[in-house]
């Protein structure tokens, strides 16, 4: 009698074992169905533009430049590249020399060692006993030149006087060329009886008539 309650124990808890087991089973399979989705609401109306007046201009988007400028393409390998021209440098002038109006001259008589220093306009001839001095330029060195130098450009005539009853004879050119006064010995006139040679140069004096020997 008691065997068989033991049995019928054993059949009991092996039955309910087994529908835990099912039960179990089921429960680790079973998944919750998935919640409905939610209606989106419409997406709002863009507003409309506000009307440009007549005459005034609109907005125009500018796009930002890139950070980084995209670097100048290099030229294909036996092309030929034409330089850019470039402006030539202006050249410095060089400074101008002075000019004036007058020449001082001194002249020598060999024959009666007579000296005498008279002034020559531009342009203007004057007489020195026989001679006649022309003097077409006068100046002196500009600041840029190495040595300071006056000078001028002389032409010298002979011309004897005219005897009574008889005519003045011909004149003829001894000297023409440029006179130094610092170096009168590098162009000399080479005359038998006068010499004479370049002093200095000055501007003349307004409303002044210049002197004569």
């Amino acid at each position: 009698m008691a065997r068989r309650a033991s049995l019928a124990a054993v059949a009991v808890l092996s039955g309910l074992t087994v529908a835990g087991a099912a039960l179990a089973r089921q429960n680790s399979t079973f998944q919750p169905p998935a919640a409905p989705l939610a209606p989106q609401a419409p997406p709002a109306p863009r507003p409309a533009p506000a009307p440009t007046p007549a005459g005034e201009a609109q907005p125009t988007q500018v796009t930002p430049a890139a950070a980084n400028p995209v670097p100048p393409a290099s030229p294909k390998p036996g092309a030929v590249v034409t330089p850019k021209p470039t402006t030539p440098a202006k050249p410095v002038e060089p400074a101008k020399r002075q000019r004036y109006s007058v020449a001082i001259v001194q002249a020598l008589d060999k024959v009666t060692t007579e000296t005498m220093r008279f002034e020559v306009p531009v342009g203007q001839p004057i007489r020195y006993k026989t001679l006649i001095f022309t003097v077409r330029a006068c100046e002196t060195a500009a600041a840029d030149e190495i040595a300071p130098e006056t000078s001028a450009y002389v032409v010298i005539d002979t011309q004897p006087k005219a005897q009574a009853g008889r005519a003045a004879p011909p004149g003829r050119q001894v000297y023409k060329g440029w006179m130094y006064a610092s170096t009168p010995g590098l162009h000399p006139l080479e005359h038998p009886v006068y010499d004479a040679w370049l002093i200095a140069c000055k501007q003349s004096l307004p409303d002044a008539p210049p002197a004569k020997p």
